[in-house]
């Protein structure tokens, strides 16, 4: 059984940094494209970054590109999101996600394509 376990998320003030984690365990981490996926108070749950099973791909929504930088660690079976300058806007509720069934230098984006969920991190961030 897969299990995904968030860390890192917190109360920062705008401008500041998080770095968020997430730890598979249960399967081979190597096999699985990950994701983050966050959350808003009555919003739609949005992609926020990808990265390949290789780490050599990844994608980014248009709001935090430039700012967020999503990387993988095979040997710790850990993905990490780098979240710099953050906004008030990007307060939310932080998801890591597993695609098992991705090609290899693919960074999906699609939410429906994972196939395992995290229970989420809250960020905030302070005006």
């Amino acid at each position: 059984q897969v299990q995904l376990v968030e860390s890192g998320g917190g109360l920062v003030q705008a401008g500041g940094s998080l770095r968020l984690s997430c730890a598979l365990s249960g399967r081979t981490f190597s096999s699985y494209a990950m994701g983050w996926f966050r959350q808003a108070p009555g919003k739609e749950r949005e992609f926020v970054a990808a990265v390949s099973r290789s780490g050599l791909s990844t994608s980014y929504a248009n709001s935090v590109k430039g700012r967020f930088t999503i990387s993988r660690d095979n040997a710790k079976s850990t993905v990490y999101l780098q979240t710099n300058s953050l906004k008030p806007g990007d307060t939310a509720v932080y998801y890591c996600a597993a695609d098992f069934t991705a090609l290899l230098g693919v960074a999906t984006k699609g939410e429906y394509e994972y196939d395992y969920w995290g229970q989420g991190t809250q960020v905030t961030v302070s005006s």
